[in-house]
């Protein structure tokens, strides 16, 4: 059998592998909690010293990843680079064969620790996302289209959010607009006049968002002209093929096979920044989505030969940082797949969810779990799910879960929509949907407010009722929140449930319903279908 080497001199032979890796050992303390930046796995956070292992190495888990532990006692755990870790009978083991594991202790509070960490280590820039992003609803095109995208649809859509009451904001346009991947045009046998049909979903009250990836269909014209135009200036725009440069190196992803945008090579960044400004200026497209990246795709195991990049001390989670940092030229942005980043403006999507409960409530965890990891400018999935296959048979749609998602986003940083509500929900329940949008839109400049103190402090915008009332008995919840300081929200994420206990810390708590409640204690509240609970801390 091949050693981890051996693989691994395959992709980049120039970065370090070390006989003897870095290690670190720590022992969990009674009562200790850990977040680890693995944000797919949110809901099984935080970690108790139970059986546990994650290795970071071209690994994202597909959604956001940081090289960071936490714990509610004060305690971390970072490296610079990727590095693996094992929890086993109450120790937590990390080993790194690129960098030295750095450990200690900040106070001795989740929010004490967290506060030094981003301040070391992911310091925050001072800017934030488009305030679009935050202050209304935002409206994505996949559920309802998938790979068919198309202009007539698209305008029907973009025309029955507003007939329907919903408050126009961002407008995604995904995957499948796009003459082939690479090929940044848009596909003229489904898009006739791409200009007027963004100039129309600009008079309607959106901002339009272009689904991208970088990726580049290996076949066809526009691919041969690539080619022939690198050869023939030395330079190329993708990662290549190591034994024939001349070529490129392509990738397996989940839609086939691909070469790959090479965004550590200053001529692939320059490449493909000029598809995307080029979308810019021909059509007013106002930003983009970013899909793909994933460091996973990097890897030795996903290429179909042995690479090379214009960086050869780069590894698989040091391109997905390249892909992402290209998104700072674009303040209207998105990202699914990301690697370290922390405190930049990047809007931060949670992994598609599936069409049940049980995904419904990992948005919660997730969503604190990403401020914990230094992104707080935060999107949970698409309300509903994300997975287009519980869309096709509109009998297994469960109305209630749309609801109860909804509301679940309403008071998040950010909200998104994608199955068309007025196609699966009746009339109460769609009525309640759009009362959810404009609750967003209601609490936008309170939710941009935070977002912009978040960009000077670093602070989470939702956080944990642990981070802010710590050693309290509180570290075990998620189904209920903090966004910011003093708006406490408990969303139902249970079916069927028409009543909920909600904990309240100490103060005085004012709710949506008008009541006033006197904390700290637990209190099992009224939650009928229609209501999100919110309190509002008035002391």
């Amino acid at each position: 059998m091949k050693s981890f080497a051996f693989y691994l001199s395959l992709f980049f032979v120039s970065i370090p592998v070390f006989s003897q890796p870095f290690t670190t050992e720590i022992q969990v303390q009674s009562g200790e909690r850990w977040w680890a930046g693995i944000i797919s796995e949110s809901h099984l956070m935080p970690l108790d010293g139970s059986p546990y292992k994650f290795d970071f190495y071209a690994n994202v888990a597909g959604n956001q990843a940081q090289p960071l532990l936490i714990s509610n006692r004060g305690r971390f755990i970072w490296c610079d680079e990727p590095f693996r870790f094992e929890v086993r009978e109450g120790k937590i083991s990390a080993a790194s064969d690129f960098a030295k594991i750095q450990t200690g202790q900040f106070g001795e509070t989740l929010k004490s620790v967290y506060q030094q960490v981003s301040r070391t280590y992911f310091p925050p820039s001072g800017k934030i996302p488009d305030p679009l992003l935050f202050t209304q609803p935002q409206f994505n095109t996949w559920i309802e289209f998938t790979y068919n995208q198309n202009q007539v649809e698209i305008l029907d859509y973009a025309e029955k959010i507003v007939q329907h009451g919903f408050p126009p904001g961002v407008f995604m346009i995904d995957e499948g607009w796009a003459v082939n991947y690479g090929n940044w045009e848009f596909d003229r046998s489904r898009f006739g006049d791409p200009k007027s049909m963004v100039d129309r979903l600009h008079e309607l009250g959106f901002k339009v968002m272009l689904w991208v990836c970088p990726y580049i269909s290996p076949n066809g014209p526009f691919y041969k002209d690539l080619q022939l135009a690198s050869n023939r200036r030395g330079e190329t725009v993708w990662i290549v093929n190591r034994d024939k440069p001349s070529f490129p190196a392509i990738m397996q992803w989940w839609d086939g096979f691909s070469a790959v945008v090479d965004l550590s090579n200053p001529t692939g960044r320059k490449w493909f920044k000029g598809q995307l400004d080029h979308l810019i200026s021909t059509y007013g497209i106002d930003g983009f989505k970013f899909d793909g990246g994933d460091a996973p795709h990097y890897a030795p195991s996903r290429m179909l030969v042995a690479t090379k990049s214009y960086r050869e001390d780069i590894t698989p989670n040091g391109h997905t940082e390249e892909f992402v940092r290209l998104g700072l030229e674009y303040p209207m942005n998105e990202y699914r797949a990301c690697w370290k980043m922390g405190g930049q403006p990047i809007a931060q999507r949670l992994r598609d969810k599936e069409h049940n409960w049980t995904d419904l409530q990992k948005l919660i965890p997730g969503i604190i779990n990403q401020g914990l990891m230094g992104y707080p400018f935060n999107c949970p999935d698409l309300i509903g799910g994300g997975e287009y296959l519980s869309f096709l048979d509109l009998a297994q749609v469960d109305q209630e879960l749309i609801v109860r998602a909804a509301q679940t986003h309403a008071l998040m940083p950010m909200m998104q929509f994608s199955v068309a509500p007025w196609r699966v929900l009746d009339e109460e329940n769609l009525a309640i949907t759009v009362k959810m949008a404009k609750l967003h839109s209601e609490f936008g400049t309170e939710i941009l407010t935070l977002a912009r103190e978040s960009a000077e402090t670093g602070e989470p915008i939702v956080r944990s009722l642990e981070y802010e009332y710590p050693h309290q008995g509180y570290v075990e919840i998620d189904d209920q929140f903090l966004l910011g300081e003093s708006i406490l929200v408990a969303p139902v994420v249970e079916k069927g449930v028409r009543r909920r206990n909600i904990v309240f810390p100490s103060g005085t708590w004012k709710g949506d319903d008008g009541t006033t409640v006197k904390g700290p204690t637990e209190l099992e509240v009224a939650a009928p279908l229609e209501r999100l609970p919110w309190y509002r801390k008035i002391d």
